[in-house]
């Protein structure tokens, strides 16, 4: 990897704010004549392209843009702290602080409640009565725990107290809820339809500065392995030249129509200002997110079984192929939904449902937006000639499920994976230890108070488990016993099946 491409890597990513907005209206230079959007329900997409002809001179967007920014909210997250108007004795703070004795009563001072502002960012309104897209990063901390409370206002300077409907951390998109009515939003552009070229704006509050536009073009589409949103995400962003500062994340990037086209998340700096790499959600990728979190609280993602790779020039040469498009099927796991289907080593997976498949992003995010359960088409190269298979999705987080279901089949709340070489390097899991690693924990769940990321699952009940189909047959209703490998020692860990 070159120096620039490591500097780059070492970028600040600046994650910011946007004020966006509103009623769809159509600019008579960029779209032709569309419908009026009846109802806000289903959050539409209008499919209908953009006039690309550039008939006559452009002098301004100002039509478009005031229609824009009613639906665009300012979004102020809060924690609440209790703080003592007068100093504890010392003794006493003491003995609170490193052995947990209480305070006695009446001597440790009155306390009081306080909001403290955690920052502020944007928001977009996309429904009538009161759905509002953001940032998942907007209403939580540097921790990522969420905001005791959350203030939403718009530009009318009416005030709401909103409610997080749901979020999903793989791709940084947060749904919130105000109650209201009869209000202005933004209608859905299919941003799959973007063009490198096309104008776009990006609305917002930049530094608390006010509300601001910013114009630009789409740079580029499809920006992937970026590593904006961690090891786990799931990035497909816009690329854009639109300015973009602290202060914008979760609001719009809208086009040259004034239809909401992505969600502006972050840029790559190296000051932590603007230097016109920036970079939104596209609104496709979100709208996918929100029916979820609406219907369900949660984001249930389809799962091949399958380890993968990138193709480069030397490998695809070496399987036969003209291009390096595709991803390289290193392992399709036993019992997994691929090999099910017929999926093995060293197929090269092409298309899924005729949508080409670039790169292992692309695989990655077309199988992650697909609900578990559905049946889809993959398309593979084996041995110079394409083969369809029909495969069954599992769920990512009960992969030896095939259903909707989010609860874990060997242990409620807890992802496991087998090892393999990337979990080994990830967790710093010696060769010689085999097993199932936890790599998420639901806080919820009845065992995150035992178990722990990176740690490795070696046996059950005396058992070795290798495989999910061995822990599955060992596992029991009432106690377990697991012996486990974390951070270098081994030892016991009981849990309970009910």
């Amino acid at each position: 990897m070159s120096s620039e491409s490591d500097n780059m890597r070492k970028s600040i990513i600046a994650f910011l704010v946007v004020f966006s907005g509103a009623d769809y209206f159509l600019h008579s230079l960029f779209a032709s004549e569309v419908e009026e959007v009846k109802t806000s329900t289903n959050f539409p997409i209008s499919e209908t392209p953009l006039d690309r002809s550039n008939r006559g001179a452009i002098v301004s967007f100002s039509d478009v843009l005031e229609n824009v920014n009613p639906a665009v909210v300012g979004i102020y997250p809060s924690r609440i702290v209790r703080v003592s108007d007068r100093r504890a004795n010392p003794y006493d703070e003491l003995l609170r602080r490193y052995f947990g004795f209480p305070i006695p009563e009446g001597q440790g001072g009155a306390t009081e409640e306080r909001k403290l502002l955690q920052g502020i960012g944007s928001g977009v309104i996309i429904s009538d009565d009161g759905y509002v897209l953001t940032n998942l990063h907007v209403v939580t901390d540097e921790r990522g725990t969420q905001a005791d409370e959350i203030l939403v206002k718009l530009t009318d300077n009416r005030e709401f107290s909103a409610e997080v409907v749901g979020s999903d951390k793989r791709t940084d998109v947060a749904v919130l809820k105000i109650d209201a009515g009869n209000l202005p939003f933004l209608e859905m552009a299919d941003s799959d339809m973007l063009q490198v070229g096309d104008i776009v704006f990006a609305v917002g509050n930049p530094l608390g500065v006010g509300l601001t536009v910013t114009m630009g073009i789409v740079s580029a589409t499809g920006r992937s392995d970026l590593h904006l949103l961690g090891r786990e995400g799931y990035e497909n962003f816009i690329q854009t030249d639109a300015s973009i500062n602290p202060g914008n994340s979760g609001g719009p990037l809208v086009d040259a129509g004034g239809r909401l086209v992505g969600i502006n998340t972050a840029i790559i700096s190296r000051t932590g200002g603007n230097i016109g790499i920036g970079f939104a959600i596209p609104i496709t990728l979100a709208r996918n997110i929100l029916l979820n979190l609406i219907d369900s609280g949660t984001v249930k993602r389809g799962f091949l079984g399958v380890n993968i790779r990138d193709m480069d020039q030397d490998m695809a040469e070496a399987f036969g192929l003209e291009d390096t498009e595709g991803a390289l099927v290193e392992d399709a796991k036993n019992g997994l939904p691929a090999h099910e289907a017929g999926i093995r080593r060293g197929d090269v997976i092409l298309e899924i449902d005729k949508k080409k498949i670039r790169n292992v992003a692309d695989l990655r995010l077309n199988v992650a937006s697909t609900s578990p359960g559905t049946d889809v088409v993959v398309t593979v190269m084996r041995n110079g000639n394409r083969i369809d298979f029909e495969v069954i999705l599992g769920n990512l987080d009960d992969p030896m499920s095939t259903g909707g279901g989010s609860t874990n089949s060997v242990l409620e709340g807890v992802t496991l994976r087998e090892l393999n070489d990337s979990l080994r390097d990830e967790h710093n899991i010696e060769d010689n230890i085999d097993g199932l690693v936890v790599v998420s924990l639901d806080v919820r769940s009845p065992y995150s108070g035992v178990l722990r990321l990176g740690m490795v699952i070696v046996e059950i009940n005396d058992r070795p488990v290798p495989t999910f189909e061995s822990a599955q047959g060992y596992i029991r209703r009432g106690v377990n016993k697991l012996w486990v490998y974390d951070r270098g020692t081994y030892g016991f860990v009981a849990v309970r099946i009910r």
